[in-house]
């Protein structure tokens, strides 16, 4: 693990394990509520991937409403609510901070972004989005526009499946954007299935599974390994899971 500088915004997320009542009961039940004590973050990106049913998004919520942010997205000033889903995991978490605070800050969660792009309207904040409502955009568009006219730097950015909306050129237009952030004095928690994203030099890569938390290399991925097997030898591997 990389070696935590007092600079970084968030240092260390974790759960209090004796304040949970049961990790028979959903969202505890889940691996990586299963198999978290503590772990480090890293000051620019630090990765958070697994199978669907991890809970690797269930953490990042936990984190962004223990940090302040809206379950559904936003700022720490967004305070609507349309459906109250998020679930008591933030109820126990730990999250050790560094000296510096962030002037910025956003929570970004793809299934919730309609709500959040209503939210804008309805505030009239659509000046600080590019200038245009965020439903007039494609879904792609409006993610981007987010990263590009929203995010300031000197913050904290957590990104709930960016790619979900993008391109693979646009998400290589993302990891541009990141890397402007990132030298700009911000810090990234995201969740992602992205090969594409989660390439992003010297970031540190937790993966979630059933029986443990773990750091790993990027190309120990299953995301890079899947991906470069079958972009070599598409036909052969479709071929091969077809027939099966």
């Amino acid at each position: 693990m990389k070696s935590i500088d007092a600079k970084h915004y968030v240092l260390q997320v974790g759960i209090d394990r004796d304040k949970v009542s049961a990790f028979d009961d959903y969202p505890y039940s889940l691996p990586v509520c299963r198999n978290l004590t503590q772990i480090d973050l890293h000051p620019a990106v630090t990765f958070l991937i697994g199978e669907n049913g991890a809970g690797k998004s269930t953490l990042l919520e936990a984190i962004a409403v223990a940090s302040g942010f809206n379950a559904e997205g936003g700022s720490r000033n967004f305070q609507f609510s349309t459906r109250a889903t998020h679930s008591s995991l933030h109820e126990v978490m730990t999250i050790r901070r560094g000296l510096t605070r962030p002037k910025d800050g956003f929570f970004l969660r793809a299934e919730s972004f309609y709500n959040v792009a209503t939210e804008v309207d309805n505030l009239g904040a659509a000046a600080w989005y590019g200038g245009k409502s965020l439903h007039h955009q494609s879904h792609g568009e409006s993610f981007m526009a987010l990263a590009m006219d929203r995010f300031h730097g000197s913050g904290i950015y957590l990104l709930d499946e960016p790619e979900a909306a993008l391109s693979p050129t646009r998400q290589l237009a993302l990891l541009i954007r990141i890397h402007q952030l990132v030298n700009s004095a911000s810090q990234f928690i995201i969740a992602t299935h992205s090969p594409i994203l989660m390439a992003y030099p010297n970031a540190v890569i937790y993966q979630i599974t059933d029986e443990a938390i773990q750091e790993i290399a990027y190309t120990d991925t299953e995301h890079y390994a899947v991906t470069r097997q079958f972009l070599n030898n598409h036909e052969g591997m479709l071929s091969s899971i077809l027939e099966e």
